[in-house]
């Protein structure tokens, strides 16, 4: 596997260098800030942070490939027969967090991961997926991401789309909350059914698709005027990214439990975020229309 591995390793590092060049030149005036570290236990990675941009209050953009003599908890709890092999992951995991609250925060995360145990074959497979987090609702947006995720995944086969769409809908689901985290987009893991050439041009698709899907929304929705209440409800809804973050989110849970460096790990999390107890919006308002009519599973296209 160590010259699949080599690709892909070449494949995310190019992903990481393209996204950031396209978030500098949509923010148009902040740069990415480059940390490059290494895990006491084996790898590293390269975490890029741009800070009150233009644009963008917020946006990190990961690339980590970290390896152990063994996999976290996270990884096993639903595949005990993995517990005791040698691992690599390595992919690249982004979030961005915009000033007007009119422009939607996105995420996206593409990854490999191999386990290995002497005289075994290995076991490895792909995953990831992107999603978007609106916080003023607009159909067109929420259109154009879709149809983007849906023409990524064409290639693949007719029922792709649909089904990673709802598995999206499944996973980013706040259970306390009774409400998903945004309008979804797509999601994926373990795949491997289809071989590793297949699976590895697929991850590529999504990877590639994600700055066609987020930016020209971001081009429509960044010179919209808006006001105190818009930010502060903007702020509101920040909390839920962060609660399924810190509570739901596997690759915070892998992050931190296979001793990954928390400061990449968090820099999913907004820099302001705000809590107010039991808040409910103006019924009728576009704050209200947000959860009444955007936050359900719809079909987009």
């Amino acid at each position: 596997m160590q010259d699949y591995t080599a690709k892909v390793e070449a494949y995310l590092k190019g992903l990481q260098d393209s996204i950031c060049q396209n978030i500098s030149e949509l923010d148009g005036q902040a740069e990415f800030q480059e940390d490059s570290w290494t895990r006491e236990q084996g790898g590293g990675g390269r975490t890029r942070v741009l800070a009150d941009g233009q644009v963008f209050e917020k946006a990190g953009v990961n690339y980590s490939h970290v390896y152990g003599s063994q996999l976290p908890p996270s990884a096993t709890a639903a595949r005990p027969e993995l517990a005791g092999r040698s691992f690599q992951a390595m992919g690249v995991s982004l979030v961005i967090h915009p000033h007007n609250p009119y422009v939607p925060t996105s995420h996206a995360n593409v990854r490999f991961f191999i386990a290995e145990k002497a005289g075994e074959d290995p076991v490895w497979w792909f995953g990831g997926g992107y999603d978007l987090t609106p916080y003023y609702g607009n159909e067109e947006d929420c259109r154009h991401w879709h149809q983007t995720a849906k023409s990524a995944c064409e290639p693949f086969g007719e029922g792709v789309y649909s089904e990673y769409k709802e598995w999206c809908d499944r996973y980013f689901y706040l259970k306390h909350r009774n409400e998903p985290r945004g309008i979804g987009g797509l999601f994926f893991d373990d795949l491997n059914a289809w071989g590793f050439d297949q699976s590895f041009a697929f991850m590529q698709s999504v990877g590639d698709s994600y700055v066609p899907a987020y930016a020209p929304i971001v081009e429509r929705r960044k010179d919209m005027p808006y006001g105190e209440r818009e930010r502060q409800f903007q702020l509101y809804r920040r909390g839920r990214y962060v609660e399924f973050n810190l509570v739901y989110d596997r690759g915070t849970l892998f992050g931190l439990q296979s001793g990954g460096r928390t400061e990449s790990i968090l820099m999913s999390l907004p820099p302001l975020v705000r809590w107010e107890y039991d808040w409910n919006p103006e019924p009728g308002s576009e704050e209200a229309r947000l959860t009444e009519y955007f936050l359900h599973d719809r079909n987009w296209v």
